[in-house]
């Protein structure tokens, strides 16, 4: 969709009705027998995305442990990032911008699905999948700050479940050695 293009590229502000409209080779008041306003493709756009993340949440195998749908959960949100990256940064970039019902209905959605997350931590840590005492509220924020900001870093020829495995190895293992002998390291 050029309006996804154009609104991940210059923003929302940073695009015209006209803009849009020679992007697409017609006339300004042509592109209105489609749209009713750039207020109306930004919302469509965005709550496009969030549909493409719950559907990426749906489609996990509900027969897996609990910790696998985890590491899924990334792959699959990493995977709406490179296959739909200009709707992926208007989701987590653009949507400020929304407005009443609109705006309403997406932050529903958003909240939606950080509460899915959060639920897949909850049953990762019931399960033992995940320590006992892991703050769900921080690991959820760190999930979703790497998932999120996929789409300033990720690049089309991405070996999404390898990075995916290599991130999650990170996120499971943390970043310090687990032993109580270790001499700190020089600066």
């Amino acid at each position: 969709m050029e309006a996804a293009r154009m609104f991940a590229q210059r923003g929302y502000h940073g695009t015209s009705v006209g803009d849009l409209a020679a992007a697409l080779g017609i006339q300004k008041s042509s592109l209105y027998a489609h749209i009713s306003s750039k207020a109306d493709l930004l919302a469509g756009i965005a709550l496009a995305g969030a549909a493409a993340f719950h559907a990426a949440l749906d489609a996990l195998p509900a027969g897996a442990a609990a910790g696998e749908r985890l590491e899924l959960a990334l792959r699959a949100h990493l995977a709406v990032v490179e296959s739909q990256l200009d709707v992926a940064t208007v989701w987590l970039q653009e949507w400020r911008y929304l407005t009443g019902e609109a705006r309403d209905t997406f932050l529903r959605e958003r909240h939606r699905y950080e509460e899915r997350i959060r639920d897949l931590f909850e049953a990762a840590v019931r399960s033992g999948d995940l320590r006992r005492d892991l703050d769900v509220d921080d690991a959820t924020l760190v999930f979703l700050s790497v998932a999120n900001w996929a789409y300033t870093w990720l690049m089309p020829e991405t070996d999404v479940a390898g990075l995916t495995s290599r991130l999650m190895s990170v996120l499971r293992g943390g970043m310090s050695q687990v032993t109580s002998s270790a001499a700190p390291r020089p600066p």
